[in-house]
């Protein structure tokens, strides 16, 4: 990610500014949802739907005044696919299986599908497989310390931040 926003404030000062909020926001927003989905294993709407849109308001805005020189249109359409792609993968894992992921869950990989894809597809991926991969090892070390037992929820928000901030800072820009 920080190759995108060294791009982004090459191009335009402005662009850069605001894609730096968008990331400060999105840490920002994490600390608190990770806490409130491990007290209450819920994610709030008051949190998660000014997040996408405050996102997808700076990312949108980002791309356009950075102009063609950080991607332009391709790189605001690909944050806006990826953002509604994470929520539809999601959606569609909770229709199928509706105990298995909250809806807090699906809103939140819109929100994380745009901060991901707007660094690119790589990036979408791998915050994905490493939600999933960080969720079943916390799974993992709940259930051999006794924490937890197979029927018990495990709030998948905060692996699914974690996951994709890793992705954001580990994956290079391509």
């Amino acid at each position: 990610m920080l190759g995108r926003l060294a791009d982004l404030a090459a191009a335009h000062p402005v662009a850069g500014v605001l894609a730096t909020l968008a990331c400060a926001g999105l840490l920002a927003l994490a600390v608190v949802l990770t806490v409130v989905d491990v007290r209450e294993h819920r994610l709030p709407d008051r949190l998660l739907l000014p997040g996408v849109a405050v996102s997808a308001l700076l990312w949108v805005a980002a791309f356009t005044i950075a102009g063609p020189e950080a991607g332009g249109v391709g790189a605001m359409l690909r944050t806006l696919a990826a953002g509604a792609a994470l929520f539809a993968g999601y959606l569609l894992l909770r229709i199928v299986h509706p105990p298995g992921m909250g809806f807090g869950d699906v809103k939140l990989a819109g929100l994380l599908g745009l901060h991901l894809g707007a660094a690119g597809w790589a990036h979408v991926a791998a915050g994905t497989m490493l939600a999933f991969l960080l969720g079943g090892v916390g799974g993992a070390v709940l259930l051999l310390t006794g924490r937890a037992r197979w029927r018990t929820a495990i709030p998948f928000g905060p692996f699914m931040l974690a996951g994709a901030v890793l992705a954001l800072v580990v994956v290079p820009a391509a």
